[in-house]
């Protein structure tokens, strides 16, 4: 194939731009992966799906596929209820954790701006230490510097 090449070099590329390149590729044993063209273990959603399908429809075990494809059986059932909640969608990889400063809400960064405009000498520390009195949150001074660093970019 003329450009099968190009499109081999450029998929872990895209895979992992899109947040589903896998990280164990090889630890995916099971044999529709091996020397295949079209079952790419470097997929992180092909693998998963194929492992869900194996279960549903080959009735094989949970603890076998997982196992042939790279995964824990807590891994397993974290993708199966993904899968069933979301469909082929939930199989992708998300951050885990808050995203976002989600602690420093409009109102406490009024705060520091109200703070920092009436003392401007205003430290961070200290700023993290008012945000805790005044409002019973524990914000690291570095999300305080980060978040007043971008408004100063905008």
């Amino acid at each position: 194939m003329p450009g099968k090449d190009h499109a081999d070099a450029s998929k872990p590329d895209a895979l992992r731009q899109q947040g589903t390149l896998n990280p164990r590729p090889r630890d995916v044993k099971h044999p529709l992966f091996q020397g295949s063209e079209f079952f790419d273990p470097r997929d992180l959603v092909q693998v998963k799906y194929e492992m869900l399908r194996e279960v549903a429809v080959e009735d094989s075990s949970v603890s076998q596929s997982a196992t042939a494809f790279g995964f824990s059986r807590p891994s397993f059932y974290q993708a199966q209820a993904a899968f069933g909640r979301e469909g082929l969608s939930g199989l992708i990889p998300r951050k885990r954790g808050p995203h976002g400063a989600h602690k420093l809400t409009p109102e406490v960064m009024a705060f520091v701006d109200a703070t920092l405009e009436t003392n401007p000498s205003s430290g961070i520390e200290e700023l993290a230490q008012q945000i805790e009195e005044r409002f019973g949150l524990r914000v690291h001074p570095r999300s305080i510097e980060r978040r007043l660093s971008k408004k100063k970019r905008q």
